[in-house]
């Protein structure tokens, strides 16, 4: 058993043994259905605890687990700061590598002499990142260190490298088909674990809220200081319309049959959750024209697990399924009610809504959805079962 597994982090009110396989973690003689349950690991003198903490469960031996030093590579993802916050609370230093969060063209080879110098300097026990970077995971092979991250995104293309097989990974998928698809790819080191958050710190945020009136975005900018009530709504939308990230409309030169069949797919699957079928409804010749009428089609590496099928599908097809629902949902209701929508996208072709800017993650969008009558949450076809079901 690896040394970060004496603590696992695992999301409330759902069975452990769904998400860790008995052979590699603690055999689980009881099911999670409580607040607080005893069971025993391997090693029937020592027992394992159960409780609730700050969002999600945390399980660990009696006996204090050890401290580790975690090199945490960020990217300015949402969920990091309650990561670091979760780690920190299980008794754990975090050192940060931050380079990517200004900067988004840091290459693979900077990555590797980002990673490998923090190595040196901190001589941490583990790497952590919030989805996959070949590039981590290559150094931490070399270091024979436990490369661990948390796939809270997809399409994430670099799961489809070479990369996914090294055995010093510890990869957590976040949707449970995701995992049935990687998982025999590398199966002692890939694993299920649904999205989680910390509630603790977003109960709190609105707490002040509600007791002061006034709502701090930044509190380093007074003139940022906002009323309580301008977060009332009676709908509200937060999040990306996916046109500034759809490359599906770069498509050129298509013939009438392709954009007819295109267009149906596209309709078809608007009308189906929870199955996402347009990677099999693909035929080559399809594939072929896609490719072809693609100005730089993405393509990875040859020693890639990924096809052209499942790219055209997953990166630019559901990319712009994503785009055309929130875009067609958002008009129907704007044209109805009042709709708040919080984004960074281009709205000229909604003139119904209001368009709030940008929310700030951790200050304003705990308000926005305690405020707000009906929160819009327009999930991406390609996550198939990124909501957990019992």
């Amino acid at each position: 058993m690896s040394l970060f597994f004496e603590e696992l982090l695992i999301l409330s009110n759902t069975f452990l043994d769904n998400y860790f396989p008995d052979c590699y973690h603690f055999p689980i003689k009881a099911r999670c259905h409580a607040d607080y349950i005893l069971f025993y690991s391997l090693d029937t003198t020592s027992r394992i605890q159960v409780r609730f903490s700050v969002g999600i469960l945390s399980a660990y031996k009696q006996r204090k687990a050890a401290h580790m030093k975690i090199l945490f590579y960020r990217y300015n993802s949402i969920c990091e700061p309650d990561v670091i916050q979760a780690f920190k609370e299980l008794g754990h230093s975090v050192c940060e590598i931050r380079e990517e969060m200004t900067n988004k063209a840091v290459t693979p080879s900077e990555c590797v002499h980002l990673v490998s110098n923090a190595l040196e300097k901190t001589n941490s026990n583990i790497v952590f990142s919030i989805n996959f970077y070949p590039a981590i995971s290559e150094v931490c092979n070399i270091y024979h260190l436990p490369y661990v991250c948390w796939i809270v995104d997809s399409p994430v293309m670099e799961l489809y490298t070479k990369s996914i097989t090294n055995p010093w990974n510890r990869v957590f998928l976040f949707d449970n088909t995701l995992y049935q698809e990687f998982a025999p790819l590398n199966q002692d080191c890939i694993y299920y674990l649904p999205l989680a958050t910390n509630v603790t710190a977003k109960q709190q945020v609105i707490k002040q809220a509600k007791k002061s009136g006034y709502v701090m975005p930044d509190v380093s900018n007074s003139d940022s200081i906002k009323k309580l009530c301008q977060y009332k709504s009676d709908i509200a939308f937060i999040g990306s319309l996916y046109t500034e990230k759809n490359p599906y409309d770069s498509l050129r030169n298509t013939s009438d049959f392709f954009n007819g069949y295109m267009d149906g797919l596209i309709e078809a699957q608007l009308k189906v959750y929870g199955y996402y079928f347009v990677q099999e409804a693909l035929t080559e010749n399809i594939i072929e024209e896609f490719k072809q009428c693609m100005p730089d089609f993405y393509t990875q590496p040859q020693s890639s697990y990924i096809t052209d099928r499942a790219t055209i599908a997953q990166y630019y097809i559901g990319n712009k399924i994503a785009a055309v629902e929130r875009q067609r949902m958002l008009s129907l209701l704007s044209e109805k009610y009042d709709v708040d929508l919080y984004t960074g996208s281009d709205t000229s072709s909604l003139p119904h809504i209001h368009n709030r800017g940008f929310a700030k993650t951790l200050t304003e969008m705990p308000i926005i959805f305690h405020e707000s009558k009906i929160n819009l949450n327009m999930t991406a076809k390609p996550i198939r079962t990124g909501i957990p079901y019992l």
